[in-house]
C-alpha cells in the first residue's frame, strides 16, 4: 500500500531513432531523434523519511541515484522508494534514464524544489552524451536533440518537438539475450569507432530536414517511415564495428529485417538495442504486427504495442493509501 502523502511519476520509454553526426565537424557530436512510447514504462513512488530506502526492480540503482541528488542538493533528509514497474533495463529504451530523472524529480517534489529537466539529468548524471530521453521525459513526443560541445558537459539543446499522430502505432519488440552497451563500455565503443564519411551525415541532415520531419508534419506516414528506415540504415553501420552489423545480430536483426517484411512503414533498432522497433498506420496494423512479433520471439521476448506518448512523465500525489489508476 502507498503511504500517505506519496509522489508518483510514471515515466514512457524512449527510442531513439539515430544520432545526427558523429564526426563533429561542425562543432558539435551526437544529436540525434527519438520519441516517447508509454509501453513500457516506469512507475515510481516516494516518500520523505530521514534516511534513503528502496525496494523493488533496480532498488540499488534508486538508491545511488537518491543519494546523488540529495548530496548534490545539500538536503539532510531522505525517502523510500518502491519501484512498482519497470522498463527493461540495458535494451535500448533510456531505461537508466528515465529511472534517474524520475528519482529526481520525486524528491524535487518531496522537497519543494526547481523541476527543471536539465537541472534534473545533471543532478543524477543523466544525459552526458544523448538527451532525448531527457526531453521525452519533460515532454513526450517526438524529439530532435542538437548534440554537444567538445569539452562541454552541457544537455544537448532541444532543438524541435513534434507530437507524433495519434493514429500511427508503434511495436516495440525486446529479445532476450545480450544487454547493449552501456556506461564505460559504451563511453569506450564510441572512442574505438571510425569517423563516418562526411557525406554519410550529410545525408542524414538532409533526410531528417526534407522528409523526416515534412512527413511527421504532415502525417505522411509513408514519407516518415521511409526516411526513418534509410536513417536507421545509414547510421546503424556507424556502429557495425562495435555491435557487429547495423543492428545487432541474431534476433534484433532478424525481427527488423521481417517488421519490413510484415508492412511496417518504418522500422529500426533504438539505440544499442536489442530492443527493435516497427510503426505502423493504426491499431489494427499494430495488433497484427505485434502478433507476428511474437511469434516469432516466443518465450524468447516481449513485445509492447500503442500509440506514442504525447506528453511528458505524469507526476501526481496521495494523500491517502492506494496507487491512482
Amino acid at each position: 500500500m502507498s503511504a500517505p502523502g506519496s509522489v508518483f511519476v510514471e515515466a514512457a520509454a524512449r527510442l531513439h531513432f539515430g544520432v545526427l553526426d558523429l564526426r563533429g565537424s561542425l562543432g558539435r557530436r551526437f544529436g540525434g531523434l527519438g520519441a516517447a512510447v508509454p509501453a513500457p514504462s516506469l512507475l515510481l513512488e516516494a516518500a520523505r523519511e530521514p534516511g534513503v530506502s528502496a525496494e523493488g526492480p533496480d532498488a540499488e540503482r534508486v538508491a545511488a541515484f537518491a543519494t546523488r541528488f540529495l548530496e548534490g542538493k545539500g538536503l539532510t533528509g531522505g525517502a523510500r522508494f518502491t519501484v512498482h514497474r519497470t522498463i527493461p533495463a540495458h535494451s535500448g529504451l533510456g531505461s537508466g534514464t528515465q529511472l534517474g530523472l524520475a528519482v529526481g524529480r520525486a524528491l524535487a517534489e518531496l522537497y519543494a524544489l526547481p523541476v527543471d529537466p536539465v537541472d534534473l539529468a545533471r543532478a543524477v548524471g543523466r544525459g552526458r552524451r544523448s538527451a532525448i530521453g531527457t526531453w521525452t521525459f519533460a515532454l513526450g513526443g517526438f524529439i530532435v536533440e542538437g548534440g554537444r560541445r567538445p569539452g562541454s558537459d552541457a544537455i544537448s539543446p532541444l532543438l524541435a518537438r513534434f507530437a507524433m499522430p495519434e493514429r500511427w502505432r508503434c511495436v516495440v519488440a525486446v529479445p532476450d539475450g545480450a544487454p547493449g552497451l552501456s556506461g564505460e563500455a559504451e563511453a569506450a565503443a564510441f572512442e574505438r569507432m571510425p569517423a563516418p564519411p562526411e557525406r554519410e551525415v550529410e545525408r542524414v541532415a538532409h533526410l531528417v530536414l526534407m522528409q523526416l520531419l515534412p512527413g511527421l508534419a504532415e502525417a505522411d506516414l509513408v514519407s516518415f517511415g521511409a526516411a526513418l528506415t534509410e536513417i536507421q540504415r545509414i547510421t546503424g553501420a556507424w556502429f557495425s564495428s562495435a555491435q557487429g552489423g547495423a543492428f545487432a545480430p541474431g534476433p534484433s536483426s532478424t525481427l527488423v529485417r521481417r517488421m519490413v517484411e510484415w508492412g511496417a512503414a518504418g522500422v529500426g533498432q533504438s539505440s544499442w538495442g536489442p530492443a527493435v522497433y516497427g510503426i505502423v498506420a493504426d491499431a489494427a496494423e499494430g495488433r497484427d504486427l505485434a502478433r507476428r512479433a511474437a511469434a516469432l520471439l516466443g518465450d524468447a521476448g516481449r513485445v509492447f504495442e500503442g500509440g506514442f506518448a504525447r506528453a511528458g512523465a505524469r507526476i501526481w500525489r496521495t494523500e491517502t493509501a492506494g496507487i491512482r489508476d
